[in-house]
């Protein structure tokens, strides 16, 4: 693949109001001004709309799935201007036709166009849609950190435990990741912090109408500064006009969407909820199906699992235990009304870090996680420069 190519930008209007303030030489003497940039100045003002080309060199993989690859790409302006976004290249694989691509592609983009109006801290900040020989692609902004996939797996925590000091390690097992019975397990103000915050993502995705579809450890990353982020909004779609075909993955799909009863808000947070009680068990929630009953038979028993899959620092604990069968149930109306319930309601998660507050167990979870993630990100960063 040649990863050096140009794409021409959709024309952009200027739109201005009012004087700007003016910006004076500190010496107070303006020089005189060159006369064909004032020109060239005044038409683009006047125009009131820009044309130009975007460079992008992608520079690694940095995932692919079954939409296609994402890259982390430069992009780069005048003057030496660059700046890494992520590049998502939409493939035409499962698309019979030109016409059945670009209807899906028509969907994404204005789904796209919907989600970047957010602008949320705790939402992918999509940049751009783009169109190069019929092959779609999305230009959203690059996060730094690592996806739950990856803080997940038993190997993290021994490339961890390798390079700090035991003082360390052992802060790290009580304020924020512990050894589980598979996979690493995080503990619950971590946990749920994390939660909360795809909880407000999805508050605001939902609001708009959007639905996210595919909430899962891949979709959600812990940024350098600390922060949570959804991200992937490939299978999102407007609950005004739902695709006839749609993805997931069936481990933390709604018992409801496995069924083929549909994909609406209230699916998203059985994702969540799916999500917070295997960061707490530290071991995947459905790993033991085989098909795709046995898939929806163990989703239909879950909650009532709840004691034996989780430790007892939460399975004794009745607000965590409320909140996680509160996402997790079964039946979407036995579930939160909705992720700002989810967050608010008196067995929501504020409730919960409310209790941990009030029993002096309350953490900086956000500088942990980002303490933490800065480590990793040094780790992975030192290992690149001994190869």
């Amino acid at each position: 693949m040649n990863d050096d190519f140009l794409i021409a930008d959709d024309s952009i209007r200027l739109n201005q109001s009012g004087e700007p303030t003016r910006t004076m030489p500190a010496d107070g003497h303006e020089q005189a001004p060159c006369p064909e940039l004032m020109a060239t100045y005044s038409s683009i003002i006047s125009e009131k709309r820009l044309s130009w080309t975007s460079y992008l060199r992608l520079r690694r993989m940095l995932g692919s799935g079954g939409q296609g690859v994402v890259f982390l790409t430069e992009r780069r302006g005048a003057d030496d201007f660059t700046l890494p976004v992520a590049l998502k290249i939409f493939s035409p694989e499962h698309f019979a036709s030109p016409e059945l691509y670009g209807r899906d592609m028509l969907r994404i983009g204005q789904v796209s166009a919907k989600v970047a109006s957010i602008q949320h801290d705790n939402l992918l900040q999509v940049q751009n849609f783009l169109e190069r020989n019929g092959i779609r692609m999305m230009v959203m902004e690059w996060v730094e950190g690592y996806d739950l996939r990856q803080l997940l797996t038993p190997r993290m925590l021994i490339r961890f435990r390798e390079r700090v000091s035991m003082r360390r390690w052992n802060e790290i097992n009580e304020v924020l990741v512990t050894q589980g019975p598979l996979q690493p397990r995080f503990k619950p103000g971590v946990a749920v912090a994390i939660a909360r915050a795809c909880l407000e993502a999805l508050a605001a995705l939902h609001r708009i109408g959007i639905v996210h579809g595919d909430i899962k450890p891949a979709n959600i990353m812990l940024k350098r500064s600390g922060h949570a982020k959804i991200i992937d909004i490939g299978s999102a779609f407007d609950t005004e006009s739902p695709p006839d075909r749609r993805a997931c993955t069936p481990a933390y799909a709604a018992l409801e969407v496995l069924e083929g009863e549909g994909n609406t808000p209230l699916s998203d947070l059985a994702g969540i909820g799916y999500v917070l009680v295997e960061l707490l068990a530290g071991q995947p929630l459905f790993s033991s199906a085989r098909t795709l009953e046995e898939l929806i038979e163990l989703k239909k028993t879950i909650v009532g699992r709840l004691p034996e899959l989780l430790p007892e620092e939460v399975a004794c604990n009745d607000l965590l235990m409320a909140l996680c069968r509160g996402l997790i149930a079964p039946e979407p109306l036995d579930r939160f009304p909705s992720a700002e319930a989810a967050q608010l309601f008196d067995e929501g998660a504020v409730a919960f870090h409310r209790q941990l507050v009030k029993g002096d167990m309350a953490s900086e979870y956000e500088n942990d996680i980002r303490v933490w993630i800065e480590e990793l990100l040094e780790f992975d960063q030192n290992q690149m420069i001994q190869i």
